[in-house]
């Protein structure tokens, strides 16, 4: 039940934090209003705490693993939401991250 708390913890920072830089990103970039940057903040802010809730107590730990969550995350979002497309190299360095997930949390 751990690991599946702690995989569940990580999607969810992972949407919280990659939603809300996402959201900055649109709201002055795409310049769609200080409201979508506000909203980006908060969600950014709820990252941070969501990762306070990880059951491992190292943060350098914490924060190494969940960069491997972040990289697949942040492909995933800009095929979903913004018709990004891939290519191998992309797909191949988000599986290598995700291992490193796996050792880096769960190997011992």
């Amino acid at each position: 039940m751990t690991v599946a708390r702690s995989l569940l913890l990580f999607v969810l920072a992972a949407l919280l934090e990659i939603g809300g830089a996402w959201l900055v990103w649109q709201g002055i970039r795409e310049h769609k209003g200080w409201i979508w940057v506000g909203l980006g903040v908060i969600s950014l802010g709820l990252y941070g705490l969501v990762a306070t809730m990880q059951p491992d107590a190292n943060f350098g730990r914490i924060l190494a693993a969940y960069g491997g969550i972040f990289v697949a995350g942040s492909l995933l979002w800009a095929v979903v939401m913004d018709g990004f497309r891939p290519d191998r190299f992309d797909i191949a360095g988000a599986l290598i991250c995700l291992v490193g997930v796996g050792v880096i949390m769960y190997a011992r």
